[in-house]
């Protein structure tokens, strides 16, 4: 073992005589026996600094062993692995924040090769906004569908390929990231989740309980609830006597406390009351959103059987199109108003795969349109990356586009070009329209082919859970089937909005969804779906 110039120059500087230091030692056995005490200590000294250099090497052992069985496993199946939400999280932040830690860990003896391969490799690595991100996404997925903590934490999700836990270190960054948001109900599901697992004797070497307290009473306090916010503060106090900003904490509790209790009765009441109600999840869960999340969960509004029985499945031949009248395509009846229908069977995997490797070079954010401005722009409420393919570089994406003409019977010369879409972790894109309403007037301006008619949507996987496509102004859910694809009309007849086709995307909760849809305009349409007489027909 190679040791570090520092530490040699320490032991020469101490074993090498000096004109001034050197006093004859061999004129002396009890000078010797200084010098033998000396020499013991240097020992001990060296084997602590072996024994130091050893549990380095020994914790890198570990941790390549541990990462070579799980990179083995995620290259076996990236997408599969990456659809379970809790193993893209732990890669954002083993790649943004452990990586780094162990380059410090090693980074004195780290060979040349490994430092600059590692510079290289940081330049693609994810930052602290796709650790939040990611972080965030598990919030999402536990609100949307109702899981608790322990349930994420385990893992026990449905249809989950690679069963993953979440450590109590995990638990703890969750909790700050929610913190570091105001979101203080965020903050004590995760940070009691962190504690549990720490009192259940779990080991970390980076948290301890006192920082796990010191979150969790902060976030229980700002949502109100004084007492349990000092019995929390009182527990920190006995673990770390010292801890100033708890001791500070705990005075200004008391003084809240001793105020309140200088209140008449009612009135004290009435402030519990009032406190207890603070507790919940975020504002921004109004009924709305709330349907949202049902109908991703499946528990939406059934349709009645009087209107069931009018739904059908039948083969469709394009309304008497030569090409499909000898080979007829599948075709059911999803909802009634609006109406939605599904296409089975009517992209291939070969072309699915196709589409795929077009669109991944070029996957970008996924852009909306800013009604102010009239201009693409990021938005935090769609988690997906996409690219845009144009029939005339391939001939599969060509025959699709063909294809979605065939069966609609709209002219697709005007549409957009197909857009390909990749969900992330969490993946969704929360309700929308995707024609421009009347207080959008320039949305599709500078395309100069009117206002979107139509929206057909191709679903390119099977997701394993979550990832359906919901329509909350009337209750619809429909959910990816590979190889399927949706259509509907979101103007009437008369080119008025469809207000009843606001949908959303729900999040992904495990596996990984690909879709690709076609925009198809109005210019082209007079001769192919004419106006009808009545504004909303």
């Amino acid at each position: 073992m190679m040791v570090s110039r520092e530490w040699y120059l320490l032991v020469l500087w101490i074993l090498l005589p000096s004109s001034h230091a050197h006093t004859d030692f061999f004129t002396s056995i009890g000078h010797m026996t200084d010098l033998i005490h000396t020499e013991k200590d240097l020992v001990i000294s060296l084997k602590d600094y072996i024994k130091a250099e050893e549990s380095k090497l020994e914790q890198l052992r570990q941790w390549a062993e541990r990462l070579d069985k799980l990179t083995d496993t995620a290259t076996k199946d990236p997408e599969g692995f990456l659809g379970h939400p809790v193993n893209a999280f732990k890669l954002m932040k083993r790649l943004n924040t452990e990586w780094n830690e162990l380059e410090n860990l090693v980074l004195k003896d780290m060979s040349a090769g490994f430092i600059s391969n590692m510079t290289v490799q940081r330049l693609v690595f994810p930052d602290d906004e796709d650790q939040t991100g990611a972080g965030k996404a598990l919030l999402r997925l536990q609100d949307t569908y109702n899981l608790d903590t322990d349930t994420l934490s385990k893992g026990n999700l449905p249809g989950v390929k690679h069963k993953v836990f979440l450590t109590a270190e995990d638990c703890f960054e969750l909790g700050k990231i929610a913190y570091t948001e105001a979101d203080y109900y965020h903050t004590e599901l995760w940070m009691e989740q962190a504690l549990k697992q720490l009192d259940a004797g779990e080991v970390s070497s980076s948290i301890n309980k006192v920082s796990v307290l010191d979150y969790l009473s902060y976030a229980i306090y700002q949502q109100g609830d004084l007492d349990k916010a000092m019995m929390l503060t009182k527990r920190l106090l006995e673990l770390d006597p010292e801890h100033q900003r708890a001791n500070g904490n705990l005075k200004y509790f008391e003084y809240i406390m001793i105020k309140e209790k200088e209140k008449e009765a009612n009135a004290s009441v009435a402030s519990t009351d009032e406190q207890t109600q603070k507790r919940g999840p975020p504002k921004d869960y109004l009924p709305k959103r709330q349907k949202y999340e049902k109908l991703c969960r499946g528990e939406g509004h059934k349709m009645t059987p009087r209107r069931e029985k009018k739904l059908f499945c039948r083969y469709f031949d394009g309304n008497r199109n030569p090409y499909y009248i000898l080979g007829p395509v599948k075709q059911e009846d999803e909802w009634d108003r609006p109406r939605i229908v599904r296409f089975l069977n009517i992209i291939s995997d070969e072309e699915i795969e196709k589409v795929k490797e077009l669109s991944k070079p070029r996957l970008s954010r996924a852009t909306v349109y800013d009604p102010q401005t009239g201009e693409l722009i990021t938005a935090h409420y769609r988690i997906s990356k996409s690219a845009w393919l144009s029939g005339y570089e391939n001939p599969v994406v060509a025959r699709i586009n063909k294809r979605i003409e065939d069966l609609t019977g709209l002219d697709v010369s005007t549409a957009e070009e197909l857009q390909v879409a990749n969900y992330g972790v969490g993946g969704q894109y929360e309700p929308h329209f995707d024609f421009g309403r009347k207080d959008e007037p320039d949305a599709f301006k500078e395309l100069g082919t009117g206002n979107r008619i139509a929206t057909w949507l191709f679903y390119m996987s099977d997701v394993a859970a979550g990832g359906a496509t919901v329509f909350p102004e009337v209750g619809a859910s429909v959910w990816p089937k590979k190889g399927t694809a949706v259509f509907w009309y979101n103007l009437f007849p008369s080119g008025e909005g469809d207000y009843s086709t606001q949908h959303a995307a729900c999040p992904v909760l495990v596996g990984n969804k690909w879709v690709s849809n076609k925009w198809i305009h109005e210019r082209g349409q007079e001769f192919r779906r004419q106006c009808a007489l009545s504004e909303f027909e």
